[in-house]
């Protein structure tokens, strides 16, 4: 299986993902909540009916596979595919949120901090190693952010808890292998939605009526959401996260420039040589990575899954 497909889906996906602010910028007279909705709600439509309609079989693949599990396994998958739609949700709402009512540029340190936190939690959870240069990494990294806060520390909270979010995320995505990685993330949207209906009669606006709002809502679904979501869980299946956490540095680059070059927003001194500082920190953390990648791949998996 070649290693090459894995890396091309992590870079395809955070490399789109960079461009998000394009499709959100548009809609920020529409309310945080709202554009979650239907954002979940659309998404949820298409993929059942591509499932329904094109997938059957691998359906009917995965439920045999499931229930010749044994219980603690189902219940090991149940609780990672709905925990992933948890902390997806959350990482959707406060990134939404971050870019139309805070600023692009905490929006981009949210995807800088995100893969120290990754390995972090990596650390914590599923019990993996790291070097001593990685732990000075992540130290200069948490210096990083203490400069940050210190002059924006709205920015700096909103940012801390975008990355968390979508760092666990990652990780419980590692462990959660055992099914098509589409029908996952199916899944996790239909239990995103079941447990946004509740909230949508009190907490949503008027149903919007502008054709502006919902073309820019499918670019949004299949372009920003569909696709990379799938790319990226994808790649989890063949590359570790300190590989995956390589590739999430381009969709901040790609924010940080558009902040400052496109969006014109004022970034000051203490900002940039925080940046600096988590920019030598991310080469320094990936430096073994980046240069044995072969250390990265991990064992084949059920590849007749996807």
């Amino acid at each position: 299986m070649s290693l090459n497909k894995y890396y091309s889906a992590a870079f395809i996906a955070f490399f789109i993902w960079g461009f998000f602010s394009f499709a959100l910028k548009p809609l920020h007279n529409f309310a945080s909540l709202d554009i979650l909705f239907y954002r979940v709600f659309f998404s949820v439509i298409i993929m059942v009916l591509v499932n329904l309609f094109f997938r059957q079989n691998i359906i009917r693949s995965n439920w045999t596979n499931f229930k010749n599990c044994d219980s603690k396994k189902k219940k090991s998958i149940v609780v990672l595919t709905l925990g992933g739609g948890v902390f997806l949700t959350l990482n959707w709402f406060v990134f939404i949120y971050v870019v139309n009512h805070v600023s692009v540029n905490a929006a981009s340190l949210a995807y800088l901090i995100c893969p120290i936190l990754t390995t972090v939690f990596a650390y914590l959870i599923l019990s993996e190693k790291l070097s001593k240069w990685q732990w000075g990494a992540v130290l200069m990294s948490v210096f990083a952010c203490v400069l940050l806060s210190l002059d924006h520390f709205g920015d700096f909270f909103y940012s801390l808890i975008v990355a968390a979010t979508y760092a666990l995320y990652l990780v419980s995505q590692r462990k959660n292998s055992e099914m098509d990685k589409f029908l996952t993330l199916t899944i996790q949207l239909v239990f995103t939605a079941i447990v946004l209906i509740p909230f949508y009669p009190k907490y949503s606006g008027a149903v919007p009526t502008q054709p502006l709002f919902y073309g820019f809502m499918l670019i949004i679904v299949v372009l920003f959401t569909i696709i990379p979501l799938f790319l990226s869980l994808y790649a989890l299946k063949g590359i570790n996260s300190s590989a995956v956490g390589i590739m999430i540095y381009i969709n901040p680059i790609i924010n940080f420039v558009l902040a400052i070059f496109y969006y014109n927003e004022q970034i000051s001194s203490l900002q940039y040589v925080s940046y600096f500082l988590i920019l030598i920190a991310i080469v320094v953390f990936n430096y073994k990575a980046l240069h044995s990648t072969k250390s990265n791949v991990i064992p084949p998996e059920i590849e007749g899954s996807n």
